[in-house]
Formats: structure tokens, C-alpha cells, sequence
């Protein structure tokens, strides 16, 4: 929870100059300690819905031990499930027109799998963008992951992403760009994310569009915000991802190779496995091409007991400074995005 700047104390202002959070006390008397209700646009494919949720509602549900968070997961009808998840989607998922009636403070949309750069050719791009046009104008914040991230800039921004020459896949070094910004309280200056996508908006692209970048890297911006600083959150990576899900990744790619839905044997995520994983994984391939190994085989639990997290506590910092910001700019009316006297164009006074 931020501090408040109950007394003259110059420390607060210094504080608050470093990107700390901290509230006047006619800003405190407006809140109340109550729930936020966060939306959660579950896009991921079968194999990783469940997952996903988990992964996205474990960081929620650190960030702050003081607020109480209900999670409402929804979907997009037309992305074809197979039976056991559209089970569970119908058990659990609520309707996107039941997200509207009840309202949001905050929502989180997760990336998908489509490979090709022409996203208007995805199944869901008209569902899609009727959730982004409703959430701009009725949630305090909107968080998007890897693919979100790039359907936003081309619905909101006109930029459209690129492909890349090779998959962007593995576990890459970054580092703070605008140590400044409240998101980035607490946040080591350099530290890991996933990254798992064909795909990019590029650095120019950002800047054209008038977007902020927090995070930057050698492969490209990771972390950015809109032009107010708040309303919407860009994630080009997977910051969710578990110390697992690459590897989980990677033997779903060895079990496309062996369908035949892949031509070429799958390569290691870069910077994620140690040499000893690699030299059993080597081991491993010459087995299964040899038919000696079955999928049944894949060495996952030696290899996951050895793998090295490297991005978590980052974002777990991140994720508990956006639910703060949220916190402090979200209406009690839980149906308004903005509490009284807060300007949408810089919820946080930043500029």
C-alpha cells in the first residue's frame, strides 16, 4: 500500500520524485480499503489455459496482502477449444457480456498462438478488439502480454507488428529505461524476462506511436505504456511464464516434430538451459530420432529439478506496482475507471 504524506517531511517529496508512491492526505480520505475486481482475457491455447490462470492469478494474489482481489477469467468464442478445456471454460469462464454488466477495475489480456504476423487473418481479431475498445473506456488499466500487446498497437496506434527472421525464444536480459515511473519502484535496474513470439513491434514503432518505454533490451522494448502513463501496459514477453513453461514449450514442439506438423527438429531457448540439460537433451533427440525413446521419455522432471528463475521477483515487483497504481486512480464504482478528480490523460500526475 503507498505511503501518505501526512506532514510537511521533505522526505515525502523526495520519495515521490523517485517514482515511489505516495499520497497526499486528501487523496487517502477518497479510498477505502476494498476489493478490485481484475479481469483476466485468457487467449493462451489448451495446453496452457490452465496455466496461464494460475500463473497470472499467483502474481495477484502476492502483490498485496492488504486489498482483496476477485479474478473473473473470460475468453473469446472463437478460439476453437478442444472438449476438456471448453468443459472448463464453461464451468468456470464468464461471458463477455457478463464482464461488461459487472464492470472491472482492471484486466489483464494474455497473448495466443498464431504465428503469422497478419493478425486480421486470427480467428478472434473483431472479438479482440471489441474487449480492447470497451476496456479503454471502462477499466482504470488494461495489462497486455506478447500478443495483446501487438493487437492493441495496431487497433489503437495503426502499427502493425513485423516478423522476424528466427522465433525470439528463451530468456533474455533487459534493464530499466525510465527508473522514474511508479511500475518501476523496487525493480532491480536489470533483470530477465521470457520471450516466446515470431513476431515484434520494434523500438520505432513505440516511439511513432507515442508510447513510453520502461524496459528496453537488445531484442527490443519489453515493457511500455501508453502516452497517459497508466491506462494501458505493454508486455512484448512472458514475465507470467513459470520456471518451467520453455521447457514445457520445447517438448511440445518435439511432439509437433514427431506429428509431422513441424519439419525440423526444435532448438534449445536461448540462454535458459545450463550445458548438462543440453548434453541430456542431445542425448535425448539421438534416441527419439533412433526410435529408441518415446515422448514418454522426455527427461522433464531431472531437467526442471536443475532450471534457473531468473525473472520472477521482477515481476512480481511490477505486477504489486500496477495494482497500487490501480489502486489509488480506480473509482469505488467498480462500473467507473476513474475515482473523482483524476485525469485520464495522467491518472498518475506524471507529466
Amino acid at each position: 500500500m503507498p505511503l501518505i504524506a501526512h506532514s510537511n517531511l521533505p522526505s515525502f517529496e523526495r520519495l515521490k520524485s523517485e517514482g515511489e508512491i505516495v499520497l497526499s492526505k486528501d487523496r487517502a480520505n477518497q479510498q477505502v480499503i476494498r476489493e478490485l475486481h481484475i479481469g483476466l482475457l485468457n487467449m493462451m491455447p489448451d495446453a496452457a489455459l490452465e496455466a496461464t490462470e494460475r500463473q497470472f492469478f499467483r502474481l495477484i494474489g502476492h502483490s498485496n496482502q492488504i486489498a482483496q482481489f476477485y479474478l473473473h477469467p473470460f475468453t473469446l468464442p472463437s478460439i476453437e477449444r478442444g472438449d476438456k478445456a471448453a468443459k472448463h471454460i464453461k464451468d468456470h469462464y464468464l461471458s463477455f457480456e457478463e464482464i461488461k454488466a459487472q464492470g472491472l477495475d482492471a484486466l489483464i489480456v494474455t497473448g495466443a498462438h498464431v504465428e503469422q504476423a497478419n493478425l486480421q487473418k486470427a480467428p478472434f481479431y473483431e472479438e479482440l478488439k471489441s474487449v480492447i475498445d470497451w476496456s479503454y473506456d471502462h477499466v482504470t488499466s488494461t495489462l497486455c502480454s506478447c500478443l495483446a500487446t501487438h493487437a492493441v498497437m495496431e487497433f489503437k496506434y495503426t502499427q502493425k507488428r513485423q516478423a522476424m527472421k528466427h522465433k525470439c525464444w528463451g530468456v533474455f536480459k533487459h534493464q530499466i529505461k525510465d527508473r522514474s515511473h511508479p511500475l518501476m519502484s523496487g525493480v532491480n535496474t536489470g533483470f530477465n524476462v521470457p520471450h516466446s513470439r515470431f513476431n515484434e513491434i520494434t523500438k520505432t514503432q513505440f516511439e511513432t506511436a507515442g508510447i513510453h518505454t520502461l524496459v528496453d533490451s537488445d531484442i527490443g522494448a519489453h515493457l511500455c505504456v501508453s502516452e497517459d502513463l497508466l491506462r494501458i501496459i505493454f508486455f512484448q514477453g512472458h514475465p507470467e511464464y513459470d520456471t518451467i513453461s520453455l521447457l514445457k514449450e520445447y517438448k511440445r514442439e518435439i511432439i509437433s516434430y514427431l506429428s509431422k506438423s513441424r519439419e525440423d527438429y526444435p532448438i534449445f531457448p536461448e540462454h535458459y538451459l545450463n550445458e548438462q540439460n543440453k548434453a541430456i537433451l542431445n542425448e535425448y533427440k539421438a534416441k527419439i530420432i533412433a526410435g529408441d525413446f518415446t515422448i514418454a521419455d522426455f527427461p522433464e522432471g531431472l531437467i526442471s529439478k536443475t532450471l534457473d528463475n531468473t525473472w520472477h521477483d521482477a515481476t512480481r515487483q511490477i505486477i504489486s506496482n500496477w495494482i497500487g497504481c490501480v489502486y489509488q486512480t480506480t473509482h469505488e464504482d467498480v462500473k467507473k475507471p476513474f475515482m473523482k478528480g483524476i485525469d485520464p490523460e495522467d491518472p498518475l500526475k506524471l507529466k
